[in-house]
């Protein structure tokens, strides 16, 4: 029978405790969801430990295994959440990751924490990219975020997806188009951040003629309460609309604090009543108007924001 190593005992722990990190931000990636990744990195070192003394010897590069091994994982889970969010009440959305937070499913330390457990913060982990991600199918995810955001071979991508470098180029390619067809050039960040704060202004006074010259007319809404809270079930289109949506949710709240805040690395705004934050709001913008809003009410997914005080 074979038994865990003990970690002094372990000559590797030290290296394998360094990939965590990598693993989470793939995991996120795959996943969209901070609970979901740390399951895959818990079940890949639960993998690891599980093989015999033999069998860990045995492997050349445990790194790249631990990669293989959570990869796998991230596309079967990703096979079943297929499934699961057919089920989900309304609209499902990425969980918002905050800046310079260390994300746990029980909550967020920005002032310690294991460096391990941060993600990294760039254009793969934006909220519109992720809501992109999701219309992939689970192979096609697997082989973009492998390839384009952590740079592995085709040929070790293959031996993940069950499929041969060519066919994986092909996903890769095919998931490439598909981004640049939905995500064209944006805003510059200082633009963003502008768009943001006068949104915020319009929204916090009640502005409805200011708010709707903000947003692009085809501007699409999509509110994610999961069945816990109050939250459209459907994409809103048109900022008429939308503004008036965005207006009576804050109508609805009362004595609400807006605060501009970094959301999965871009300028965003929380929601804020008595200390507690309620919602996430993220947005893209595109020639200067907001083409997109994503706003995150499920409290199930605002763990990152748990505990905050106004100041």
């Amino acid at each position: 029978m074979s038994t865990t190593p003990e970690p002094a005992q372990d000559p590797t722990l030290g290296s394998l405790l360094t990939e965590r990190r990598r693993l989470l931000n793939l995991g996120y990636r795959m996943l969209g969801s901070v609970q979901d990744a740390e399951d895959v990195v818990q079940e890949t070192y639960a993998r690891w430990y599980s093989l015999s003394e033999e069998g860990q010897q045995g492997i050349d590069a445990p790194l790249a295994w631990l990669t293989r091994v959570a990869s796998r994982i991230c596309l079967d889970h990703l096979a079943s959440a297929r499934v699961r969010r057919e089920r989900y009440t309304g609209e499902w959305l990425p969980e918002p990751i905050r800046h310079s937070a260390t994300w746990s499913s029980t909550g967020a330390d920005e002032g310690g924490g294991d460096p391990a457990d941060r993600i990294t913060l760039d254009e793969s982990v934006s909220m519109g990219m992720l809501v992109v991600l999701e219309s992939f199918t689970p192979a096609e995810r697997v082989a973009f975020v492998l390839h384009d955001v952590f740079g592995m071979p085709f040929t070790e991508i293959a031996d993940t997806v069950g499929r041969t470098p060519a066919a994986c180029r092909q996903l890769a390619s095919s998931a490439r188009r598909r981004i640049a067809d939905q995500r064209p050039g944006g805003s510059t960040a200082p633009e963003h951040r502008q768009i943001v704060t006068a949104f915020r202004q319009a929204c916090q006074s009640g502005d409805l003629d200011t708010l709707v010259t903000l947003l692009d007319p085809d501007v699409e809404s999509r509110s994610d309460g999961g069945g816990k809270v109050r939250a459209a079930l459907h994409p809103v289109i048109g900022r008429d609309k939308v503004a008036r949506l965005v207006l009576g949710l804050m109508r609805n709240a009362s004595e609400f604090e807006l605060v501009e805040e970094d959301v999965n690395g871009a300028p965003g705004i929380t929601v804020h009543i008595a200390g507690t934050t309620i919602a996430v709001l993220a947005l893209d913008i595109h020639d200067g108007l907001i083409s997109d809003l994503w706003m995150v009410l499920n409290p199930d997914k605002l763990h990152a924001w748990t505990g905050y005080e106004t100041p």
